[in-house]
């Protein structure tokens, strides 16, 4: 075995099999009737067998997919800031996290439509359960990352493990990694990064600290969804947490993917942001690893967060989670309206929960980028975004 092979995406050389045994799959139809809606089965399936390497897979199928995600459920997507990379760059895509598939895949479309090769993929091993999730995913370049768990000297292996694989795939084999800037989604619309993904970065190698960065070129992304991915759901989620230790449910990501794909989720934004460089790194070159790890985190934050695009929704949540009109000139009466309809959703669990609480972090979701925007505008690390 090579070393890689328990996490790495598949080789080319692996794609005509993952790609037979998921037209096989007793779930393929389903599939693509929502990717190719007007297509007979049979053809589908037959186009889908003869891809024999990642690139056709992910420029026809995964495109597509993209392209029904969009039609069907986003109003519109814009981005901005590719004019800061170089479409023969390899860069480490460090992003907030609000959707479970739709954040990467939403960015490999823009890269793609913008002449700009795909990126490796960061993946939950949690995640990867079934073995058509395992095909779809590794047939898409996605790897695997281990979640923290209680073995801590098995994670901290499994840590550098992956940091070694991630700096091979930037460094040498010169493609790009998107990863979530901490574990997991951001759930209550406070995103911030874990300083411990940042100490990953740097475990595979040896040498000075900044340089251990400045060869992955950080690259902010900050996502905005409109309608918050999964709002619902994450508001349930947050409740539960509140009242003690939570367990998944069986399927629960799943639905969550699920959920993500078809909800509605109006305005789309993508900001690539300026990368971080290396003379910025070199000012915390005198810290302790512990405090320029940390100075990385909050730089990745400001530019994340000052980026965010917010709609009217936040405006909104932000008016009633504190009970004024602050920003009334922000939204109309009938988008009001509208929020207030998507809000009264959570009235159908008023047997089982407190609804007055399940508002206040429904409000909280959205309302919170305003508050990371507002710390990062007064409050800036750098002179501009």
């Amino acid at each position: 075995m090579e070393k890689f092979d328990d996490i790495r995406p598949y080789y080319d050389s692996e794609i005509s099999e993952a790609m037979h045994r998921i037209a096989d799959n007793a779930t393929f139809p389903l599939l693509a009737s929502y990717v190719y809606p007007d297509d007979d089965l049979n053809t589908v399936r037959q186009r889908v067998r003869s891809y024999d390497n990642i690139r056709d897979f992910q420029h026809t199928v995964m495109m597509e997919v993209n392209r029904q995600v969009i039609r069907r459920s986003i109003t519109e997507l814009t981005f901005g800031g590719l004019e800061h990379l170089s479409p023969s760059g390899s860069y480490m895509y460090v992003s907030n996290h609000r959707d479970i598939m739709l954040d990467s895949s939403l960015m490999q479309y823009l890269l793609v439509s913008n002449g700009f090769e795909t990126t490796e993929i960061t993946f939950g091993a949690n995640l990867m359960q079934g073995q058509l999730v395992v095909d779809i995913g590794k047939s898409n370049r996605m790897f695997r990352v281990e979640r923290p768990g209680t073995n801590v000297r098995e994670f901290y292996r499994a840590s550098c493990h992956l940091s070694e694989y991630m700096r091979k795939v930037i460094t040498d084999d010169r493609h790009s990694v998107w990863i979530a800037q901490r574990n997991g989604r951001t759930k209550d619309g406070i995103d911030r990064t874990d300083q411990g993904i940042i100490k990953m970065f740097g475990m595979s190698y040896s040498g000075d600290k900044v340089e251990a960065l400045a060869q992955l070129h950080l690259v902010p992304v900050s996502v905005s969804y409109e309608w918050e991915s999964c709002d619902i759901l994450k508001t349930l989620e947050l409740y539960e947490r509140r009242r003690g230790p939570y367990t998944k449910k069986p399927g629960e990501d799943l639905n969550s993917i699920l959920t993500g794909i078809v909800q509605p989720k109006g305005r789309v934004h993508m900001e690539f942001c300026r990368p971080i460089s290396r003379d910025e790194l070199t000012q915390w070159e005198s810290c302790t690893s512990g405090d320029f790890h940390r100075h990385v985190a909050t730089l990745l934050d400001e530019r994340i967060c000052t980026a965010y695009r917010l709609t009217p929704n936040n405006y909104i949540a932000h008016d009633l989670l504190y009970g004024n009109e602050a920003y009334s000139h922000e939204y109309t009466e009938e988008q009001k309206q509208a929020f207030l309809h998507r809000m009264r959703r959570l009235c159908q669990y008023e047997e089982s929960s407190d609804v007055e609480t399940l508002f206040e972090i429904f409000l909280g979701i959205y309302a919170n980028p305003i508050e990371s925007k507002m710390l990062f505008t007064s409050n800036p690390l750098t002179s501009h975004l």
